[in-house]
Parts: C-alpha cells; structure tokens; sequence
C-alpha cells in the first residue's frame, strides 16, 4: 500500500488523500461513514480510472482512515467542508462525484455548493438526512435523554464497532438536510441501490428520485444486494455508471 499524501486545510485538518492525473472530469470517490479510502470500492474505481486514463481523486474525511482527529469530533458540515476543500484545492475543471452512503449525501451536499462545476454524479446506497431520519427518528425516549445529558449515544452497526453518535452530529445534520427543501441537480445522476440493503431502504432512494429536480436522474435497483454494494458485478455496475456519464461528458 503507497503513503498517502496530506493536505492542511484552513479548518486545522490534516486529510490523506491518493491522486492520480489523467483526463476530466475528475472522479471523486466519496466515502460512507466511518469508512475509509481503502475500501474496495475506492481501489476498484481508482484501477478503472486510471485503466482508462481518467483523472481520480479518493481521501479519508477528518476522523476516518489516516486523516487527522477523531470520529466524534466532526459532523456531517465537517466532512462537507473537507470535501469542498479537497477538491478545491487539488482539483480543477469538470468533477464526477462517486458517492457512496454517506458520501452520497455528501455528493449532494457537494451539489449545493458548486453545481457550475458538477459534471453528473453517482450514488451508491446515498444516505441523505440519515442523522434525522435515520438515527434520530430511531432512537427511544431514554437515548434522546441520554444524548441531551452525555452528548453521546453508542449504537451497533452490522459492519464494525459501534458507532458513537454526538448530539453535535445530530444538530449540525439538521443544518444539512437536502429532502426538506429544493435539491437542484442540473446535470446527469446514476444511482445505484441494493434491495437487500439493511442500512438504507429502498425507500430512500425512491425518495430522492421523486425529490431532485434533474434532467436525466435514473435509479436502478439490484435485486439481493447489500449495502456494501461490492461484489463484482456491483463493481461492474458502478464502471457503468462512471462510465455512461463520462460519455455524455465527452
């Protein structure tokens, strides 16, 4: 595995990050939560891109994988910010978000703040407003207490420890919500959705669909995959999409 290299933002977080140059736009590959850019997905699209030539960027978010602080420090805005300062800063022209979990809400985020340079946009099991819908809307009376009084509420996941979730990231998540007002998206978006996710239902995605306001968005669900979405026809399934929208590109 190569070293990383390190970008120091203007918020005091040191980011790890991997890029390789080639032609735009440029892949940005948007991690879940608490994942890192090491995973499968990542490697994958980064062998593919650079396969075929294409310019490719992955990093961790402050509190994931090498980057700098702890997981509990940040929030959704945090990693917004890290991913606007990214690629602001390493990157140039027309960009492709890949946005997986998380990072699909991320992607949107993204959306809102430089659309002008959005050349179309991937998701792969997006979890916009998870932090409301998702946790918050899940948690009983006596851990809504308990976040009010520690600031921190432990939940299992299916994939690794438990998360710890901060009344901070609750909070920050509500300045976040994309599906409570308009979600512009003037450009092409693939997303892509397993109906045996156990992490984020079907309805979610169908939810997104219905909210944007996009010209050529298209959903497609695939039957009996799961959130990790990596098997290798997943994988192959998602070099169609980066693929499909590089071609409209050019």
């Amino acid at each position: 595995m190569t070293e990383p290299r390190y970008l120091d933002t203007a918020d005091e977080r040191r980011l790890a990050y991997h890029l390789t140059e080639g032609k735009g736009p440029w892949i940005i590959f948007l991690g879940g939560l608490k994942s890192d850019m090491e995973g499968t997905k990542a490697l994958h699209l980064e062998a593919w891109a650079r396969a075929k030539g294409r310019a490719f960027l992955r990093f961790d978010y402050s509190g994931h994988g090498q980057s700098s602080r702890r997981f509990e420090e940040g929030s959704i805005g945090d990693w917004a910010e890290d991913t606007a300062a990214i690629i602001d800063a390493l990157t140039e022209g027309p960009i492709l978000p890949v946005g997986s979990s998380m990072g699909g809400w991320q992607a949107l985020l993204l959306a809102k703040r430089m659309p002008d340079r959005i050349a179309g946009m991937v998701t792969i099991a997006a979890a916009p407003d998870f932090t409301e819908d998702g946790y918050w809307a899940s948690f009983s009376e006596a851990q809504k207490q308990q976040l009010t009084r520690e600031g921190r509420v432990e939940i299992p996941s299916d994939y690794m420890e438990p998360y710890i979730i901060t009344s901070r990231m609750i909070e920050d998540g509500r300045e976040q919500l994309v599906l409570r007002s308009n979600l512009d998206l003037p450009f092409p978006v693939r997303c892509l959705q397993g109906t045996a996710d156990t992490a984020v239902s079907t309805e979610t995605a169908l939810r997104l669909l219905q909210h944007a306001t996009c010209p050529d968005m298209r959903l497609m669900l695939v039957k009996d995959a799961d959130h990790r979405f990596s098997d290798g026809p997943c994988l192959a399934l998602i070099e169609e999409a980066v693929g499909d929208l590089l071609a409209i590109k050019a």
